[in-house]
């Protein structure tokens, strides 16, 4: 295994562990399939923000692929792990990110606001570059 290919799986790690412990800290509990495919999700949309645009025909059907599901499941366990942290998650960094949350009043963010939100804050963070076209 050649170094360049060993930096780009620590980093791949790295990328992985900062998206986990952001979904922790909003709140996205660990053991619902949604955590899972939300991380999935973000990963994707940081990679190249286009899946965001087209939820339905690029990011599910790749996320039900990859876990051996459907895409209707993918959205609805996308959907139920959302709810789940916008009600039990930290309001702060709802706030932050959204510029609302849950004490305010509003409606949760829908999945695409949701994982394009924080793809976004994900990758000024990390400082990654992100596909645009």
């Amino acid at each position: 295994m050649d170094k360049s290919t060993e930096i780009d799986k620590a980093e791949d790690a790295g990328l992985v562990r900062h998206v986990t412990e952001f979904m922790l800290d909003m709140g996205v509990p660990a053991h619902l399939k949604g955590y899972h495919y939300l991380r999935a999700a973000i990963l994707m949309a940081e990679e190249d923000m286009e899946v965001v645009g087209s939820v339905t025909k690029l990011l599910y059907p790749e996320i039900a692929k990859h876990f051996k599901t459907t895409e209707q499941k993918v959205e609805r366990a996308i959907r139920n792990a959302i709810e789940v942290s916008w009600i039990r998650g930290n309001a702060e960094t709802f706030e932050e990110l959204f510029g609302y949350s849950a004490l305010t009043g509003n409606g949760r963010p829908t999945n695409s606001e949701y994982i394009a939100q924080i793809a976004d804050k994900i990758r000024l963070e990390t400082g990654s570059g992100c596909k645009v076209s």
